[in-house]
C-alpha cells in the first residue's frame, strides 16, 4: 500500500482521509458517484505524487469511510467548509488542490464564489466543468438501484474502456462501497429535489471563471460519456493562464483510466506552479 489511511473528527464529524509523502500539500477530491471514495478515485495517483509532495485524500461528508451526512440547504457548501476546516485542522495553510467530477465542481465552485474558504495555491480541474449531458449514462449515476447490475451501468458511464464493466471484481469493489453502512442512503439524498424547485447548483456556463487567479489546468477526457466535446478548453480560455489538455481514450475518470498520462501532466504542472 502507498498510502497511510487516518481518521479525524473536523467539528465533530468523522473524517477518513489517506496520506502519503512529504512537501508541499497536494489536496485531491474523489468524485460524486455512487460508491466513490477517496482510495478508489486516486489509488492510481497518489504513490507518484507522494513522491515529491505530501499527498492528503479525504474522503468528503457522504463517502468512503467519513460520516455519513448531508446538509440539504447547502450540501456542495458544507463538502467545501468540511474540507476547508480539514486543512486548517492539518495545518496546511497552502496547498494545490486536485479534483474529478464533483471534487472538481466543488473546486471551481469555491474558487468563482464571493469568498472562497480553500487554501488554493493552484488547480488541477478533472473531468468537472461543463453541462452534463442528459443521456442514458447519466441516468445510470442517477438512478442506482444498489444492485450489482446498476452498479455495472455506473462503471459503463464512467470509462471509456469497457474492460471497467466486463471486471467483476472492479464492479464488486464499487458496489461494496456503495453499499456500506449509510452510503447509499447519503449519495442518494443529495439527489432529492422538492417537487418544482429550481435547481441548486450554479450552471457551469455561468460561474465567475475571470475570479481565479492560480495556476489552472483543466482535464478532458476525450471520451467522456457524460460531458460535452470541447467544455474544458472553453473554461481554460476563460481564466487567465490556464491550459487545457484532452486525455484521448479516457472517459469521466482519466486519473484512473490514464493514469501514467495524467500522473506526468499534474507533475509538470505542478512543478511549474
Amino acid at each position: 500500500m502507498d498510502f497511510e489511511r487516518k481518521t479525524m473528527l473536523v467539528d465533530g464529524l468523522a473524517t477518513s482521509y489517506l496520506e502519503a509523502g512529504d512537501g508541499d500539500p497536494v489536496v485531491l477530491l474523489h468524485g460524486g458517484e455512487f460508491g466513490a471514495g477517496a482510495e478508489l478515485g486516486w489509488e492510481c495517483n497518489i504513490a507518484a505524487l507522494a513522491a515529491r509532495y505530501r499527498v492528503l485524500a479525504p474522503d468528503q461528508l457522504g463517502f468512503g469511510q467519513s460520516a455519513k451526512v448531508i446538509d440539504f440547504v447547502d450540501g456542495r457548501g458544507m463538502r467545501i467548509r468540511h474540507v476547508a476546516r480539514f486543512c486548517e485542522l492539518l495545518g496546511v495553510g497552502s496547498a494545490h488542490f486536485v479534483g474529478n467530477s464533483m471534487g472538481a465542481i466543488n473546486l471551481l465552485t469555491d474558487a468563482t464564489s464571493d469568498a472562497p474558504r480553500l487554501p488554493v495555491r493552484s488547480l488541477a480541474i478533472i473531468c468537472g466543468g461543463g453541462e452534463i449531458q442528459q443521456n442514458r449514462h447519466f441516468e445510470a449515476l442517477q438512478q442506482y438501484d444498489a444492485t450489482l447490475p446498476g452498479m455495472r451501468r455506473i462503471v459503463e458511464a464512467l470509462f471509456c474502456d469497457p474492460g471497467y464493466p466486463d471486471d467483476d471484481r472492479y464492479v464488486r469493489r464499487r458496489y461494496e462501497s456503495s453499499t456500506a453502512p449509510g452510503a447509499w442512503e447519503a449519495v442518494a439524498a443529495a439527489r432529492f429535489r422538492r417537487p418544482g424547485a429550481t435547481p441548486s447548483a450554479t450552471p457551469s456556463s455561468a460561474r465567475a471563471y475571470e475570479r481565479i487567479t492560480v495556476p489552472t489546468l483543466v482535464v478532458e477526457g476525450g471520451a467522456d460519456k457524460l460531458l460535452p466535446a470541447g467544455w474544458a478548453a472553453q473554461i481554460a480560455k476563460a481564466i487567465d493562464g490556464a491550459r487545457s489538455v484532452v486525455v484521448d481514450k479516457a472517459g469521466h475518470c482519466p486519473q484512473i483510466e490514464q493514469s501514467t498520462t495524467v500522473n506526468r501532466l499534474l507533475l509538470d504542472f505542478l512543478g511549474d506552479a
